[in-house]
């Protein structure tokens, strides 16, 4: 039960704002503050906040509907949301400035996502 829940908290939220992203890079950009000053800024935006988090999104709706790929959706999210979490913490940590209500409601969400996946995941031995 917690497992499906994290997997669709996640699927909505991935997915919504990966098309979101996929569509309008700049939303992203905008968000973290980011300037996209050519073409590549554009398609790497549009690519990692895009294409990337709508199939994590697509893939957690998988693991929430189908059992047999329930405890890889949550391992994928356990390790995923959680480096990339330990990524940013890491990043806000060592940097050079200030971060704002983005990146702190950003590292909420991806400890708190990833810990309720390794739990379940745990759950389901």
């Amino acid at each position: 039960m917690l497992g499906k829940f994290i997997l669709m908290l996640s699927a909505l939220v991935f997915t919504i704002y990966g098309v979101v992203c996929l569509f309008a890079p700049e939303v992203a950009a905008g968000y973290a503050g980011l300037e996209m000053t050519n073409g590549n800024a554009y398609a790497e935006i549009g690519a990692m906040y895009g294409g990337l988090q709508t199939g994590m999104g697509l893939f957690c709706a998988i693991g929430a509907v189908h059992a047999r790929h329930t405890r890889s959706a949550l391992l994928l999210v356990a390790l995923v949301i959680g480096l990339l979490a330990f990524g940013r913490l890491y990043s806000t940590l060592t940097g050079a400035g200030a971060v704002t209500a983005y990146t702190w409601g950003a590292l909420g969400y991806e400890f708190f996502t990833a810990a309720v996946a390794a739990i379940a995941l745990r759950q389901m031995r």
